[in-house]
């Protein structure tokens, strides 16, 4: 029996090229919602295909990763106002300065004490905003790290990728960072997610490898076939594996558990696949930086 799924993709036109849907994820609305860094715009399209967008001001703000709140509303780092946008399900929008000029905030994502947990790139820290908007910042032990993904992780940590650092970390609630360095030279790692198996799961961009850490500290790589094909980042389907996108092969891929990894090419050529979540669909929906958005459905293998 083959461990593959049958894999059937759909593409919708959200915006045009230039306007590159980069950072997408489920609401709380049941619609996905996503970024489109080069024009200031946050979209958000039902599972039936409805969209609206919003404009942030300025357009060139350039919105990046975005993720839901604990507080039922949508948030998302600014990287080039330096600032963590929020916006309601209702459309309504604000946003949060932060201390530190020229940050460069990237990944964010909810933590466990009910604050959203933030990357700086530029500034080599860890942010944390709650709610209110009160901001606070860690500096990481290791200089220009350029920290960019970011999840919780199972042990109430947040666990971020550090690009340029070729490292791991895990930042407790307490601020405490713990530091761990790759086996692969020049992985550059930037996807990371949380896996249905207990262990983080990450990309290596560099050197075309899914990664995964346990909380522990240990440390599995798994080659792609295509070690050129610039994995991005990462998400845990409803299926219990890893999918993940392939910014360099126009492809998405799937790795389960074990370590079993299968590809399947996207319709449109060159179309630059960045951020990945899991629909309230039961689908894959995956940022085509070209101006769309992929349907990921699957079935059980056969």
């Amino acid at each position: 029996m083959s461990h593959v799924p049958t894999v059937s993709v759909k593409e919708l036109q959200v915006s045009g090229r230039d306007a590159g849907p980069y950072g997408i994820t489920a609401g709380p609305d049941g619609a996905l919602w996503f970024t489109m860094v080069h024009h200031g715009l946050i979209g958000r399209i039902t599972t039936d295909g409805e969209l609206t967008t919003h404009r942030l001001d300025p357009a060139s703000c350039g919105p990046t990763v975005i993720t839901s709140g604990p507080d039922g509303a949508l948030w998302f780092t600014e990287y080039r106002s330096h600032r963590i946008g929020r916006i309601t399900t209702e459309g309504e929008i604000g946003s949060f300065p932060l201390p530190t000029p020229d940050a460069g905030p990237f990944g964010i994502a909810s933590g466990a004490d009910g604050a959203l947990w933030f990357t700086e790139t530029d500034a080599g820290r860890i942010g944390r905003v709650t709610t209110g908007g009160a901001v606070t910042e860690f500096p990481l032990p290791v200089a220009g790290a350029f920290p960019s993904a970011i999840a919780a992780g199972p042990d109430d940590g947040l666990w971020f990728t550090m690009n340029q650092a070729n490292a791991i970390g895990r930042i407790g609630m307490d601020g405490d960072i713990t530091v761990h360095p790759l086996p692969t030279a020049g992985a550059a790692p930037v996807g990371i997610t949380a896996g249905a198996d207990g262990a983080l799961w990450f990309v290596e961009i560099g050197a075309g490898q899914i990664g995964r850490i346990e909380p522990g500290g240990r440390i599995d790589e798994f080659p792609l076939p295509d070690r050129g094909a610039r994995p991005h980042a990462i998400v845990a389907g409803p299926d219990g594996d890893c999918w993940f996108t392939e910014w360099g092969a126009n492809r998405v891929g799937r790795i389960t558990p074990d370590g079993r990894i299968d590809e399947h090419e996207l319709p449109t050529p060159s179309s630059e696949p960045h951020g990945i979540a899991a629909g309230p669909d039961g689908a894959l929906w995956v940022a085509l930086e070209t101006g769309a958005l992929a349907r990921i459905s699957t079935s059980a293998p056969r």
